[in-house]
């Protein structure tokens, strides 16, 4: 695209140097009538403008679920309490989460005039201008799509290679969600992708009150121990798939009812691909493990899980 408007490439040629008009400053506009006057006439919309909104409340959509592919929906066999409906609408009911890469919001999925509806968690990635990419280097390593434009892009930090990470954000989190659910991860049941946003089964009651992060409790020691128990089981299993979370932190567990339920998996690292993959399950298996000794763990020894790990890894 060129930058100037004096280009032919708009159909308008500005007068002067090398133009026919004597008096400067005007234009020759080639134009045929008719077309200049169609173009004052008002246009009419596409005609799915508003088929996301048509007839609802504002905020309101029509459920997304037949917008994504089958490639991005979550595992078969789909459960129980998850509304597929295509007469569902999606109703916002409050923001859950801020972060620095992604929103959080609490969202109803409904069929009007029924009692089928059920609470999910959408995850909104936020575009390259307003997202902070300062720590996507290490976890990037290893990450590859198969056009090598790309991952030039990717490399060299351009505007192009920085929404292409952004795209990577999500869809890692989505395909690692995927995988560790099939494996049996306590992770929150991936619903679906549409562009950068995932819907998640939301963690909490069903009157919309989230499950509490590992670090908002204070479990007494028979809970402790039951707890430490779930992660060794969770932290195992992730690592036995090739995986470490690259982030783990008391935050990013959450407790219902007694459950460890693991989240929060854009920066998932494949410690196979990724050079400094051990260094990660190591730094996850030291910041949970500290968190449990502190709180009176006496079997939380952050060197002993993280020689677990690398072995359920297989990196020794």
């Amino acid at each position: 695209m060129r930058d100037s408007a004096d280009s032919d490439d708009y159909g308008v040629t500005r007068a002067g140097k090398g133009g026919n008009s004597k008096k400067r400053g005007t234009f020759i506009d080639d134009e045929a009538v008719f077309a200049k006057r169609d173009r004052h006439l008002p246009r009419l919309q596409a005609e799915d403008a508003h088929d996301a909104t048509d007839g609802l409340p504002e905020g309101d959509r029509w459920t997304t679920w037949d917008q994504s592919k089958p490639t991005e929906r979550g595992p078969k066999p789909h459960p129980k309490w998850l509304v597929t409906d295509l007469a569902a609408v999606d109703t916002e009911l409050g923001v859950l989460k801020t972060g620095k890469e992604a929103d959080v919001f609490l969202v109803r999925r409904g069929v009007p005039g029924t009692d089928r509806s059920c609470l999910l968690a959408a995850k909104r990635y936020r575009d390259a201008a307003h997202r902070q990419f300062h720590r996507d280097a290490g976890y990037l390593e290893g990450r590859r799509v198969r056009e090598s434009r790309v991952n030039r892009a990717v490399s060299s930090r351009s505007s192009f290679g920085r929404q292409a990470i952004a795209g990577q954000w999500a869809f890692a989190e989505f395909n690692a969600l995927v995988e560790l659910f099939n494996a049996r991860v306590p992770v929150p049941y991936p619903v679906q992708i549409l562009g950068t946003e995932i819907l998640l089964e939301f963690i909490g009651d069903a009157d919309g009150t989230g499950a509490p992060r590992l670090a908002e409790t204070r479990p007494g020691p028979a809970e402790l121990a039951d707890l430490w128990d779930q992660l060794i089981a969770a932290l195992a299993t992730l690592a036995g798939a090739g995986y470490a979370h690259g982030d783990l932190s008391p935050y990013n567990l959450l407790v219902h009812h007694g459950r460890l339920v693991m989240i929060d998996l854009p920066q998932v690292v494949d410690v196979i691909a990724n050079p400094n993959g051990r260094g990660f399950l190591e730094r996850d298996a030291r910041n949970v493990a500290m968190w449990f000794a502190k709180a009176g763990h006496p079997d939380a020894d952050p060197e002993a899980l993280a020689r677990l790990l690398a072995e359920e890894a297989r990196l020794t």
